[in-house]
């Protein structure tokens, strides 16, 4: 059985003492497939040194994460993202979108950088991994305005309702990107996740951050995607094999793997 992680910041800080047994420990638990999205150019050394330490499991994505788009330094950080999209060893541009949950008044700067990273993902024909917290709506008119045959992509860590998922659906090449928050158990995204095909869905943990259950509160790493995976399948009554199939493929498509 063969699961991807779609979404890992294995890179941060917080596995600075343990990088390369989390790595190991992913690869043993069936997680031979994990794919990095950048912050900022502060993180692009050690996405590519852990590609390089890892070159058949991790894959690098280049983008200006909405909360790192500041005033004095989103020009220079757009910039260095154009940069390294043209040297092609990206497999997207990410982790692009808004952020309204910690700072609402850098909107439309936040909106400017999603658009023209949206642009270069077209450019070269890659997909986007989009971060939505509190501003699905806003992010998801911008898609669909943009939307068109060079344009594909996930919204990472889905957590909205049947309507949101419909219309990720109705764009044709998007997908729902699933984590840890589908097994809390007060979510609601289960209910939500029910009703909804599975050949619409991707995996991710976001780790270091949003461990599922019964890891919750503690360091996430990639290994636990087993635990959603696990979870899907208990909420669509269907063997946790049928899960790592359906959703690897999904994964493989999106990203061209």
């Amino acid at each position: 059985m063969k699961l991807i992680d779609t979404h890992s910041h294995l890179y941060s800080s917080e596995f600075d003492q343990d990088r390369t047994v989390v790595v190991k420990a992913a690869i043993s638990a069936g997680v031979n497939t994990i794919l990095l999205p950048n912050i900022s150019s502060e993180y692009t050394k050690g996405i590519n040194n852990l590609c390089a330490e890892f070159p058949n499991n991790c894959f690098a994505m280049m983008g200006l994460h909405p909360c790192d788009v500041k005033a004095e330094t989103s020009t220079s950080e757009l910039q260095h993202v154009q940069q390294e999209l043209a040297t092609g060893k990206y497999i997207a541009v990410g982790e692009i979108g808004l952020d309204l949950h910690w700072d609402k008044s850098t909107l439309e700067i936040q909106k400017k950088a999603f658009i023209q990273q949206i642009e270069w993902a077209k450019h070269y024909t890659l997909p986007i991994a989009i971060h939505v917290r509190d501003s699905f709506t806003e992010a998801i008119e911008i898609i669909e305005k943009l939307n068109d045959k060079n344009l594909r992509g996930v919204f990472h860590c889905f957590t909205g309702n049947t309507t949101d998922a419909q219309r990720v659906i109705n764009l044709d090449g998007f997908y729902l990107g699933i984590g840890g928050v589908l097994t809390f158990k007060n979510s609601g995204l289960d209910k939500t996740i029910k009703k909804i095909d599975i050949q619409h869905l991707i995996l991710e943990t976001d780790a270091p951050y949003l461990a599922p259950t019964p890891f919750r509160g503690k360091r996430n790493e990639s290994k636990y995607i087993v635990n959603i995976a696990e979870k899907l399948a208990e909420i669509h009554t269907i063997e946790l094999s049928e899960v790592a199939r359906i959703t690897t493929k999904n994964a493989k498509q999106l990203f061209d793997l």
